[in-house]
């Protein structure tokens, strides 16, 4: 009987245990082993405080401690075979998808912002980003023209053309903007220093630059990339 309950007794701490480090295995840890796994990483959504998400060749992913109903949705154009280009997921759970070539969908993002997404799909115009943060900024890039908030965002970005030409695509955090152009790229905020100087080194053309806090990842088109996560 004791031998019985020592075994039983043995059982439930190793479940305990694997338990536990489930749990402590966060986010980022979850979608880094997946993209070390993948070898090829086109996109992430990384936040501070909320979860995070990977994107690699058409619609794969991995994501961990995200919204049932962004989850659901990833789920969804997975399984109706649609190209998910990016993802944004605010720290207050806002959250949008842009997939295909210019469709998304959203929960809770600002109503000009709405209309701005409405009006380009209804012109059948190749959306390539559309950010936003929880503090009402936003930004919404095509192949031929951007939006954004403010007057003060759209100087801010024009001024980044005449430096590095053409705007490519863009992050807005609570705290930071990166703008990435075809010859260089664009900052304003709090952005990690190593950020800036892997940006300057890399050895592909990069598309997608996103941060959360410390935390960077960098890739191009075709899934070459790099990160501090």
């Amino acid at each position: 009987m004791k031998k019985v309950l020592h075994c039983v007794l043995f059982l439930a701490a190793v479940f305990m245990m694997a338990t536990t480090a489930s749990a402590q295995e966060g986010s980022r840890a979850y979608i880094k082993r997946y993209i070390n796994q993948w070898d090829e990483c086109r996109n992430v959504c990384i936040t501070k405080t909320g979860g995070d998400i990977a994107l690699h060749g058409r619609n794969g992913y991995a994501y961990k401690n995200i919204p049932t109903a962004l989850a659901n949705k990833i789920q969804e154009l997975h399984d109706d075979d649609e190209y998910i280009d990016d993802i944004q997921l605010t720290e207050d759970e806002s959250w949008l998808i842009l997939y295909g070539a210019n469709d998304a969908v959203w929960h809770n993002i600002p109503s000009a912002l709405e209309r701005k997404i409405r009006e380009y799909h209804n012109n059948g115009e190749i959306i390539n980003t559309i950010t936003f943060n929880d503090r009402g900024e936003w930004i919404i890039i095509t192949d031929d023209r951007y939006a954004a908030s403010s007057s003060s965002l759209i100087d801010w970005l024009s001024d980044g053309e005449d430096s590095h030409g053409e705007l490519w695509t863009a992050q807005l955090t609570d705290d930071a903007l990166i703008a990435v152009y075809d010859r260089g790229y664009k900052y304003r905020g709090n952005v990690p220093d190593d950020l800036r100087q892997k940006a300057r080194t890399v050895s592909f053309d990069v598309y997608r630059l996103k941060m959360a806090g410390s935390s960077w990842f960098m890739a191009d088109k075709q899934g070459h990339y790099a990160y501090n996560m």
